[in-house]
């Protein structure tokens, strides 16, 4: 059964967990890490968190985990496996459902596909505090899409002019397609402190000219969050490690914690 569901509009509001979709106009900045990281800052705090990998053609977030998945959200759509079987325990505490990596028949938005996320969520919103939505980069249909399955949206840029260019790119379409009235930014690899509320003024700036005075009148672009460049991220990556498990002390990691409790407070 289809919907007529419009990828560009946000969902209302329904019970159970609070949806947050982490996105990002390039690939490269950090979106998918930060998303992993966050969930453990908020599974400490309490949290029961899910983090559902809505990058469905491109998924990456086992390889962050260092995950080796049987089943993936692929096996349910395809009805070869349970949402219960499906859903896994990861390091750091939360839980999460892998997409497939490379799946090229969700690499856009059909109504199959369409059903079939929006069916997902709806089963976990009730089980979770938390349901994070680790999207693709970009603007596509199916990113889009993921996006407006979630109440809030935090997306992840880095200073790189190109980042830029795309992180406001993908604002100004949440803010003129999906009617968003407020965004979170977070700065990821910021090069000194204040950088991140520097780059948040300068993009809300330009969206104020461009998306017109009515829109950005009642749009607000906020800093959730500013992660400086860290050593010990790098190495977390590359150990495939959660940072927040194995440096919990560097500033990176100091930046994640202070991101989970703005979003808690």
């Amino acid at each position: 059964m289809s919907t007529t569901h419009d990828p560009a509009a946000p969902r209302p509001t329904r019970s159970g967990a609070r949806t947050l979709a982490v996105t990002s106009g390039k690939g490269g900045v950090g979106k998918t890490f930060v998303t992993a990281n966050l969930a453990a800052a908020l599974a400490a705090r309490g949290q029961k968190v899910l983090v559902l990998d809505a990058d469905l053609g491109l998924a990456n977030l086992d390889v962050v985990l260092n995950l080796h998945p049987k089943l993936t959200l692929h096996d349910v759509f395809t009805e070869k496996a349970t949402l219960e079987q499906a859903i896994l325990p990861a390091p750091g505490g939360f839980s999460v459902l892998l997409a497939g990596s490379g799946m090229v028949e969700y690499s856009r938005l059909t109504p199959d596909v369409r059903d079939k996320l929006l069916h997902i969520i709806d089963l976990v919103k009730p089980r979770f505090d938390w349901v994070l939505l680790d999207t693709g980069a970009g603007i596509s249909d199916v990113v889009l899409f993921a996006i407006s399955l979630a109440q809030d949206v935090l997306v992840v840029a880095t200073p790189e002019p190109t980042s830029l260019t795309d992180a406001y790119a993908t604002i100004k379409v949440l803010a003129m397609q999906q009617e968003r009235r407020h965004v979170g930014l977070v700065v990821n690899q910021a090069n000194r402190v204040g950088e991140g509320r520097l780059i948040c003024g300068q993009l809300q700036q330009v969206l104020q000219r461009f998306i017109g005075p009515a829109s950005a009148q009642h749009f607000r672009l906020e800093l959730l969050g500013e992660i400086k460049a860290d050593q010990a991220v790098r190495q977390a990556v590359l150990k495939r490690q959660l940072m927040l498990e194995h440096y919990p002390g560097c500033d990176a990691a100091q930046a994640i914690k202070a991101l989970a409790s703005k979003l808690l407070g």
